[in-house]
């Protein structure tokens, strides 16, 4: 089955929709805007069930298969807030927010997902359940786990969850997709390095922090490059150095601030672990003290053997056997999806985007030629997952 006709009919409201979001951005838990408008189409599609303000603002969408609620019941994601950038795509319908853009394309998985909706309502060619998730604050507020902590699997039954996002350098048409670790764990860590303080003109009579912190900073990349097996995924960037207030003053303090990006919980836990030996025995070399602070964030993005391959199946169908590759390189990127499917089984895939700005980049924009092919793949998905009997 290639992408649907109905569906092809209707592209251009999709991306009137999709347009409409991208020039109204909202960050984190302030997408009230958004949330309204697609609780507003959910209801005019005729949903079953819409319900709002799960997970602060997230909002769900429940419709119910040709045999009623009874059966599976499978649930597909879409993320709706934007990034606290300025928007320099020159687009017609650029941001209208100063300072917040849809720089990952969240309103195009939005608008797809709508478009899924408007189509499964219209046709419900499936038993059992289908739980439309729009969720808030993936970029960086954990969402997601917001929404789980609402409740969300629970309430309404959730067997399966699906999530799509899309991805510049694949070409529209394509998608790609991977069992085990696809996107990375997201940590962050906090050094605090303390020396003594002085006279710039008299550094012998100080331990600079910022002399500690610049051997540092280099020191740390042998704990990805010398520690780990280098078969082994990890990232290990220093994102911020602060210290000193003045040009003739050697200061007491300085900050390192960074990430660590890993596809293993093992190598997590070894990362975390060194960190926190390594650090303060560097520091006291120098005559220094330091301590670390380590943060996890989004857990590993990890899809399941079963659901993946069933999930390469249905966008096979979609787009054929060419334009699908079921081992497709996994992002050291992070997604808060991940909560989600540490909850229950089920899959995320990468859908193409095309030869677009990269993601997070101030002249991204999400390409509307995938809209059909992404609409097809949900539907398809749902239809297979919950075949009429």
């Amino acid at each position: 089955m290639p992408v649907l006709n109905r569906v092809a009919e209707f592209q251009a409201e999709v991306a009137e929709w999709r347009q409409d979001l991208h020039r109204h951005p909202e960050v984190l838990f302030e997408v009230h805007r958004t949330a309204g408008v697609v609780a507003e189409k959910l209801r005019a599609f005729g949903c079953d069930e819409v319900v709002t303000g799960i997970g602060r603002t997230g909002v769900v969408g429940i419709i119910n298969g040709r045999g009623g609620a009874g059966g599976r019941t499978i649930a597909l994601r879409a993320d709706m807030d934007a990034l606290p950038m300025t928007e320099k795509s020159g687009a017609l319908y650029a941001s209208v927010n100063p300072g917040k853009m849809h720089a990952c394309g969240h309103d195009g998985h939005t608008a797809m997902l709508l478009g899924a909706a408007k189509y499964l309502s219209e046709t419900r060619n499936f038993n059992g359940k289908v739980v439309l998730v729009f969720q808030p604050a993936e970029e960086g507020g954990g969402g997601g786990k917001v929404m789980l902590e609402d409740g969300l699997v629970e309430r309404f039954g959730i067997d399966e969850f699906y999530g799509m996002h899309n991805w510049p350098g694949i070409p529209v048409g394509q998608f790609g997709i991977r069992a085990g670790g696809i996107m990375a764990a997201t940590d962050r860590f906090y050094i605090d390095v303390e020396g003594v303080g002085g006279h710039a003109a008299r550094p012998q009579t100080t331990v600079d922090p910022i002399i500690v912190s610049a051997q540092l900073v280099t020191a740390l990349q042998t704990i990805v490059s010398r520690n780990l097996d280098p078969l082994e995924s990890a990232v290990l960037s220093v994102t911020m150095v602060e210290a000193g207030e003045a040009d003739n003053v050697i200061s007491r303090t300085a900050k390192i601030t960074g990430t660590v990006r890993t596809l293993d919980g093992a190598v997590q836990d070894f990362i975390e672990a060194r960190l926190g030996e390594f650090v303060p025995q560097f520091a006291q070399s120098f005559g220094a003290k330091a301590s670390i602070r380590y943060a996890r964030g989004y857990p590993v993005t990890v899809n399941s053997p079963e659901q993946t391959a069933f999930a390469a199946d249905v966008a096979r169908d979609v787009v054929g056997a060419s334009n699908v590759d079921d081992d497709a390189a996994p992002s050291m990127g992070g997604e808060d999806f991940s909560f989600m499917l540490n909850e229950k089984p089920g899959a995320y895939i990468f859908i193409g985007n095309g030869p677009t700005s990269e993601l997070h980049t101030d002249t991204y924009d999400f390409n509307d030629e995938a809209i059909p092919v992404g609409v097809s793949y949900w539907v398809r998905l749902v239809e297979r997952a919950l075949p009429v009997r």
